[in-house]
């Protein structure tokens, strides 16, 4: 999520830069024309942590790729599992490491506590680019509080971190919040029913928390985590849907794009503390369903979940309205053609392929959520 704080992150790529956008604050805007396909931004991750205590026995504390039959334990805590003598070697956070065995016999244990052992193990230069990111609240709460009491039982007195205090604990969980995205369990070929299996990790990334929040985005993020011919498996790459203009925002959606209007904005001022006024969420606050929906703070399904970021089954309310609109309603429904080019059925989203030799254009699409490989059926137009 953008900021108006200097950027943390260093040099941005070329087809990039940050400006102040009144209303928006800091955000990523295209320093030239960019193709269909084309890689925006590739992060790696400052942090990654587990996504709850129970996901240790199936994935990797290190690349989070799920175990091999005979995974290798850590040998200080015994609790976290590798995939490679390469992950084991590289370890993971040692306060994290220091404190599962405690954490394991406490089953109410917040997901809170992974997130700020694992940051708190970070350099201190890296802890202060953490600190350098957006946030709403950053300020001491009770919560907080409480949290802070846990680490101090939980991180004993030789291993006080640099930066540690209630305050900086506080400014931490604000930043995760807003900031963090979350590594997926891709969708099962087996069950074939597109459901999401669920969160195995969460990560901060530098860079990509530039994007700010479109309901029809012009980029989207595609990871490949259990890519076993990638070494850089937790790196995002972010590719334009169709064509960007020069000095246009780059953006990204924060939530699955097929969710219903009331959803988006209850979502998105839950997890992220702002209202949504994109051209979409505009025109659909009109539509008369939407009537009277302005309070639309405290969506009961809480708070970290950039989670279901791109694809929910759940999520089908746009899709079925489409499916129902024929041409007397396109101007009710301007955006028809965004979902009927850029959404797959999976819920996710399709992007072209980087584009080929020469600057040409794909004529294939994929989605960033069940994988799949695509001729694109529109052909290979590149506008919106």
């Amino acid at each position: 999520m953008s900021s108006s704080q200097p950027n943390p992150t260093g040099p941005l790529p070329p087809l990039v830069r940050p400006v102040e956008i009144t209303g928006r604050g800091r955000s990523l805007v295209a320093s030239g024309p960019i193709k269909p396909g084309q890689i925006i931004l590739c992060d790696s991750p400052l942090l990654l942590y587990p996504s709850s205590l129970s996901s240790l026995p199936s994935f990797c504390s290190r690349c989070f790729r799920v175990l091999p039959s005979q995974p290798l334990p850590c040998p200080s805590c015994h609790v976290a599992l590798f995939c490679s003598a390469r992950c084991l070697s590289l370890s993971h956070p040692p306060l994290l490491c220091h404190a599962l065995s405690r954490l394991l016999s406490v089953p109410s244990s917040s997901p809170d506590l992974l997130f700020l052992l694992s940051a708190y193990s970070l350099p201190s230069s890296s802890i202060l680019q953490l600190l350098s990111l957006h946030s709403n609240s950053p300020f001491p709460n009770e919560s907080t509080q409480i949290l802070h009491s846990q680490l101090c039982s939980l991180i004993p007195p030789n291993l006080i971190p640099m930066h540690f205090s209630p305050e900086t604990t506080a400014a931490l969980v604000s930043k995760e919040k807003v900031n963090s995205f979350c590594l997926m369990n891709p969708i099962s070929s087996k069950n074939g029913d597109g459901e999401v299996t669920g969160v195995r990790a969460y990560g901060i990334y530098l860079s990509a928390s530039l994007f700010n929040h479109d309901c029809l985005p012009n980029a989207c993020r595609f990871d490949y985590i259990d890519d076993p011919n990638r070494e850089n498996n937790t790196d995002f790459t972010f590719r334009a849907l169709h064509d960007i203009a020069e000095g246009s925002e780059v953006c990204i959606s924060y939530v699955c794009v097929t969710r219903g209007y009331r959803e988006r904005q209850k979502m998105l001022m839950d997890d992220y503390g702002f209202k949504c006024e994109c051209d979409r969420c505009n025109i659909e606050s009109r539509w008369k369903e939407n009537q009277g929906d302005e309070e639309v703070a405290g969506d009961e399904n809480g708070g970290e979940e950039m989670e279901e970021i791109e694809g929910e089954e759940d999520g089908e309310g746009e899709m079925e309205m489409m499916e129902g609109n024929g041409e007397e309603d396109d101007e009710d429904f301007p955006h028809q053609y965004f979902f009927l080019r850029y959404v797959c059925e999976c819920g996710g989203t399709l992007a072209p392929l980087p584009p080929l030799h020469a600057g040409v254009s794909s004529d294939m699409v994929e989605c960033n959520l069940c994988g799949t490989v695509r001729k694109d059926e529109f052909g290979n137009t590149g506008g919106v």
